[in-house]
């Protein structure tokens, strides 16, 4: 197993270019998936400029629908003619909102003939035999606060609290792709029926919400429950709040960056 980190919030190349948002191309055994499209094509320029070649690549997996992690999904598609692409109907449809400064949308643009190429998502599901997608994310834990600035447009107009229905994790051979987490790291960790040895992408959180001693219990409850697994993470996770995390976890957790591979 091998995966590259396309797109990400910071770099250690300054040949690549970054972004708000994430994309990392996971190789296994069986398959090439590219794990979200960050905001824009700078996935496929890095993954140019690093001799990645992205037209193997078999499934998308889109792990919500805010255009930080699907906005590139278009360009991608006008490559590759082949792969499927794995994601919520509820990521489709929905309008998103972010209330972090101004109101914005953050609601990905889906073109029209990705419809023949979609593998839509409902529920908890296995792809293929080892190949497993987590939906409807139970709240058993606590929510990152961060997610009090994110909405969902109704059809009568008003918008209202975000609640990631159309938010999935990713499973395959001891490795949990978390996407945003939006859920909630730890009830993500619950949701998956298997034994996890990695854990990668954002936390969703953010510097300035949780407390130092939320984050610093969090640490612990981690570091105890999953004493085996080892935790990457950038994009939505604060340098700060990182600082904290580790000061627990020490090297069961790590960052990363655009353009590093880990196998």
């Amino acid at each position: 197993m091998k995966w590259t980190v396309l797109s990400d919030n910071r770099s250690n190349d300054s040949r690549l270019s970054t972004e708000h948002g994430i994309s990392i191309l996971l190789e296994t055994e069986r398959h090439r998936i590219l794990l979200d499209t960050g905001a824009s094509d700078v996935f496929i320029k890095n993954a140019e400029l690093m001799g990645v070649n992205l037209s193997c690549v078999d499934y998308v997996f889109i792990s919500h629908g805010h255009s930080d992690h699907a906005g590139g999904l278009r360009y991608f598609l006008e490559q590759n003619r082949e792969s499927k692409v794995i994601v919520s109907p509820n990521a489709i449809n929905g309008k998103f909102f972010s209330k972090r400064g101004n109101l914005h949308s953050i609601t990905t643009v889906w073109p029209d003939y990705i419809k023949d190429r979609l593998i839509t998502i409902d529920k908890s599901c296995e792809i293929s035999d080892d190949l497993y997608v987590i939906a409807h994310i139970p709240q058993i834990y606590p929510m990152p606060k961060g997610n009090k600035h994110l909405f969902v447009e109704c059809a009568n107009g008003e918008y209202v609290n975000d609640d990631f229905r159309h938010e999935l994790a990713l499973y395959t051979d001891g490795f949990l792709f978390t996407g945003c987490a939006h859920s909630g790291l730890e009830n993500i960790l619950a949701a998956c029926p298997y034994p996890v040895k990695y854990v990668v992408g954002g936390f969703h959180l953010l510097d300035g919400q949780e407390s130092e001693k939320e984050l610093l219990f969090l640490a612990e409850r981690l570091k105890e429950q999953y004493p085996t697994t080892q935790f990457y993470t950038s994009h939505c996770t604060g340098d700060n709040v990182f600082e904290v995390m580790k000061s627990v976890m020490g090297e069961q957790l790590q960052s990363f960056r655009c353009g590093i591979k880990i196998k």
